[in-house]
């Protein structure tokens, strides 16, 4: 049982799709963060 543990599976290495980068970089490209005082408050800008 113990050597079902140890054994090493092989990883698939997974890439992102180019619309998932997409998205998020025009997520971050959108997003804003604004301090007042001690809150923070969060605006999409699309």
């Amino acid at each position: 049982m113990a050597k079902l543990y140890s054994e090493k599976k092989p990883l698939n290495e997974m890439e992102p799709r180019e619309e998932t980068i997409k998205f998020l970089l025009n997520y971050s490209k959108a997003l804003s963060v604004i301090n007042y005082k001690k809150m923070k408050f969060e605006a999409l800008l699309n």
